[in-house]
């Protein structure tokens, strides 16, 4: 060969060799940045804050997060107004000071812009939930982490538009999570930790319509109090075709509760695993000087086809539904009243039925309105339960370290917890955002948690579509 042609070939062989490294490094560093985009410092976005939901997010400092948040809302600022009020509450703390700095852009163009500038790298969104979905969709779409307030569908369209969101994030390697409270109030935790000692709870029941195996019901109040001030809700939060109706909103984590202490760890297929018996929905009505109350405004125009002659409001806001999982019958139940008696709040029911315990949470008078979990045996065995109790609140409480149990009665126990681990529906979303953050570092959720959020938002979608038909 000659000379020149052995110098012509070195040279293509180092221009090939170096182009495989350089295609080899950026694979590499592509590999990296899909596996350890979670290492970077966390930006905060909040899009068009419209419930105070989205303020609690920022009840507490976290480690790895910007202080800096992105704020991107419509023009007509009372929603972020009163959004940012909190954020100052919360940054003025006399005893748990924030330090949040809030950047705030308004236009007509807030989601363009927000999509445009990608100022942060997880979305939080607590408002209109009519907008909610198409705020999660081009979210995702351009490629950021979205932390949601529940709940993210409120109809059928809004469900198979949330599914492809799911699928989508996958394929961008961004992480969709809605906000799930409730796993964090204590009752609801032990009772999900009581429900796995088979030698107390024996098995699960299957139930039947009559008698679900779970039953979970809450009540709320349109008017309430939140950060030591009385709450004023937005007008539209009363438009069921923008809030929701009962029966797809506070239910969400009703049906989440049942998926998550009835079938912890377990991957829920809603096309195989979920069956809908029945539901119904109805409304409440408000007195014009209530609506007033919690909205310091009156009824807008829009609202009059749902106002009846004697000038009340009728509110799509109560839901029922039954339905099967895995076999086992649940049924979740909301209700809302304008506003609870002096002294009292919102009120949880919920029992689990086993083959040797019923596990039964409730919050009424004889509990001073707080969720009290009791224990009730039952074969007729009292003896052996009162063994089989002990040693199950000796098994927790090296989790939940102070919790006991009161024997009330032969085959009845109240389970007492330390008021160090009975935290506040403020305190929670701290913890869920807190493993959410870790979700994030470690690059992946859990590996039930995408299917059943998406079984989750098949129940309450379905059950809104049965309960109009009727």
């Amino acid at each position: 060969m000659r000379k020149k042609d052995m110098i012509a070939n070195t040279k293509m062989i180092m221009a090939a060799t170096l182009l495989i490294g350089m295609m080899t490094t950026a694979c590499d560093n592509q590999q990296k940045e899909e596996k350890g985009q979670q290492h970077e410092q966390i930006s905060l976005i909040t899009l068009d804050p419209g419930h105070f939901h989205a303020a609690l997010v920022q009840k507490s400092m976290y480690p790895d997060v910007d202080s800096v948040v992105h704020v991107y809302a419509p023009t007509d600022g009372k929603d972020l107004q009163a959004h940012l009020g909190l954020i100052e509450r919360y940054n003025s703390d006399a005893d748990h000071p924030t330090h949040w700095k809030e950047e705030v852009y308004t236009g007509d163009d807030f989601l363009q812009k927000m999509l445009q500038d990608r100022k942060g790298n997880v979305v939080v969104l607590a408002g209109n939930n009519k907008r909610k979905i198409d705020y999660i969709s081009q979210s995702i779409n351009a490629g950021l982490n979205v932390l949601a307030d529940k709940p993210m569908a409120i109809n059928e369209e809004g469900f198979k538009t949330l599914e492809k969101s799911f699928a989508d994030a996958k394929e961008k390697n961004v992480m969709l999570y809605d906000i799930m409270t409730e796993r964090f109030e204590i009752t609801a935790t032990l009772q999900k930790e009581f429900s796995q000692i088979e030698s107390l709870f024996g098995s699960l029941e299957k139930g039947s319509l009559e008698e679900p195996a779970i039953t979970k019901e809450s009540v709320h109040h349109f008017f309430k109090t939140v950060s030591g001030k009385p709450l004023i809700r937005p007008t539209w939060f009363f438009d069921v075709s923008q809030q929701g109706e009962g029966i797809v909103d506070v239910t969400t984590h009703l049906v989440d509760l049942v998926q998550w202490e009835g079938f912890p760890n377990q991957a829920i297929d809603y096309k195989k695993d979920i069956e809908l018996l029945a539901a119904k929905r109805w409304p409440t009505w408000l007195k014009a000087a209530e609506f007033q109350k919690a909205t310091n405004e009156t009824y807008p125009d829009t609202f009059q086809a749902n106002v009846n002659d004697k000038n009340e409001l009728g509110v799509y806001a109560n839901g029922e539904i039954n339905y099967t999982i895995k076999g086992v019958h649940a049924k979740v139940v909301v209700k809302w009243n304008f506003e609870a008696p002096e002294g009292t709040g919102d009120t949880h029911y919920s029992i689990m039925r086993g083959s040797k315990a019923n596990l039964i949470i409730k919050q009424g008078e004889d509990e001073h309105y707080k969720p009290v979990l009791y224990l009730e045996a039952v074969g007729k065995d009292k003896a052996g339960f009162e063994k089989a109790v002990e040693e199950a609140v000796a098994e927790v409480a090296k989790k939940y370290d102070g919790v006991t149990a009161e024997k009330l009665k032969n085959g009845y126990y109240k389970i007492v917890v330390p008021e160090v681990l009975a935290t506040s529906h403020e305190e929670h979303f701290a913890q869920v955002t807190n493993n959410y953050l870790r979700y994030l570092k470690e690059g992946k959720l859990p590996d039930w948690e995408v299917p059943n959020m998406i079984a989750k938002y098949y129940v309450t979608t379905k059950a809104l579509a049965l309960a109009t038909k009727k």
